[in-house]
């Protein structure tokens, strides 16, 4: 089994799809601005290329903890030391029976789900407790990761 760079790619991307419709004013941006403290003249002043650039870096970061959330099969792969060549003939017959179990984009996108609802809205949650922000910044953040997470685990799950 081997890393899919292009599925890891999309998923990265997807990143900031969902952000571009999320955020948008009509939609949590008016609210998350009011919500963050900001004023549109203070985000105008960010320098955007190096938001998106690392933004995109980062994502292709969590894209892959993702796989390694949603593709099962890569626990098998640890289990062997990461290198199947060496594996004994076992590890070929568990993969031959399982080596492409729950391997749908619906699989992913419930994993995404689980990591954004576990993992992504407590570590906003105890950030924006700390940083005394309001329920609305928390579950917007908090939702946008939700989405995100299942989108990435949809896109990996499904297609790496």
């Amino acid at each position: 089994m081997e890393m899919n760079f292009l599925a890891i790619a999309a998923a990265a991307v997807s990143t900031l799809v969902v952000g571009f419709v999320w955020y948008h004013p009509k939609v949590f941006g008016t609210v998350w601005m009011r919500e963050a403290g900001l004023t549109e003249e203070q985000l105008k002043k960010g320098n955007m290329l190096k938001i998106f650039g690392l933004t995109l870096i980062l994502s292709v970061l969590i894209s892959m903890v993702v796989m390694m959330l949603t593709v099962h099969q890569i626990g098998a792969m640890g289990m062997v030391g990461g290198d199947p060549t060496t594996a004994l003939p076992s590890y070929q017959v568990f993969m031959d029976d399982y080596g492409m179990a729950y391997r749908t984009f619906k699989h992913g996108a419930f994993h995404g789900f689980l990591a954004g609802l576990f993992f992504a809205l407590p570590l906003i949650a105890i950030n924006g407790l700390f940083e005394h922000k309001s329920a609305k910044y928390i579950f917007i953040n908090s939702g946008y990761w939700i989405v995100s997470l299942m989108i990435m685990g949809a896109i990996i799950c499904g297609w790496v």
